[in-house]
């Protein structure tokens, strides 16, 4: 049986990858740089259009980044709620995409589907069962965290927004942090923008030996501690530019997990903590493939599977 035809739109940022796929193939991708919502998803919706006038979809997923109205019952459903990007407070993600296409559509975070993707076909897929909780980071421009549990993304009241948590500080760590809503929550922290105002020089160019990253590794590894201890995820997957981007940082978070766990949790140890903390196993896979995630569980919902 050939698997059904669907499309994607990972939504970042800074830029928009918009992709068709056969099953969880992906076979056609094009990049639209994230300018203002009217250019940016008028350009993602004349691909769309256009493939699916080519070849139908048998549904769409979207990958935005957030805060996302996830809530289908809400009259903003879909949309974008107040974010410091300039010009998409209340846009219309979802009407603006999924109104395009005459088929199945569900939206979500790029990281909730990231997760979602990693735990049925990446690191969390590994075993011989998937995992039943995992949970993905990702850490660059910001620092988004989304949960695949028991096969399904995670919402509630809204969806998680691990962010903007606020984490015990190191000793003698006096930075005040660069978020505008809560300054040193732990995206004001480590973020990309955050490393740029701590080190004075963007974190790509930082000497690893540099003390100050032993700042960064303790608050790091206080989120980890946190989700570890609040969800009993099975794993923790770091991704992002700073995340995938620094092997030596996550040499550190792991052993300040360890440290600040204290042997507390006695599924993570120094023996086992490598396999619980680790970098997503679709690399810069996992957001588009989650697209597609959304996409295929669309449409099992469309056919009462």
């Amino acid at each position: 049986m050939t698997p059904p035809l669907v499309a994607g739109v990972e939504l970042g940022g800074t830029k928009v990858f918009v992709l068709r796929a056969r099953g969880t193939e992906i076979v056609e991708r094009q990049l639209v740089p994230t300018t203002t919502p009217d250019v940016t998803l008028g350009a993602a919706r004349e691909i769309l259009t256009r493939w699916h006038a080519e070849e139908a979809f048998a549904a769409l997923g979207i990958a935005s980044f957030g805060p996302l109205r996830l809530d289908s019952n809400a009259g903003d459903f879909g949309r974008m709620l107040p974010t410091p990007k300039p010009g998409w407070s209340d846009t219309d993600i979802f009407g603006a995409l999924a109104g395009a296409l005459s088929c199945p559509a569900a939206i979500d975070t790029d990281v909730n589907a990231a997760a979602l993707a990693e735990a049925r076909w990446g690191a969390g897929a590994q075993g011989q069962e998937p995992f039943d909780c995992l949970c993905y980071l990702t850490v660059g421009t910001g620092l988004g965290g989304g949960f695949a549990l028991n096969g399904k993304t995670l919402h509630g009241a809204m969806h998680p927004e691990l962010g903007h948590i606020a984490i015990r500080r190191a000793k003698g760590d006096d930075f005040p942090g660069a978020c505008p809503f809560h300054g040193d929550c732990i995206e004001g922290l480590v973020s990309g923008p955050a490393l740029a105002r701590r080190f004075g020089q963007p974190g790509d160019q930082i000497d690893a030996e540099d003390p100050r990253w032993d700042h960064v590794a303790h608050d790091l590894a206080q989120l980890v501690s946190t989700i570890l201890l609040m969800t009993a995820a099975r794993q923790v997957l770091i991704g992002g530019g700073v995340g995938m981007g620094r092997a030596d940082l996550l040499d550190r978070v792991r052993a300040k997990v360890v440290a600040q766990l204290a042997g507390y949790l006695p599924f993570v140890t120094p023996d086992t903590i490598a396999a619980i903390v680790r970098t997503p196993a679709l690399g810069d896979q996992a957001g588009p493939l989650g697209a597609v995630a959304l996409a295929l569980d669309a449409l099992a919902e469309r056919q009462g599977r």
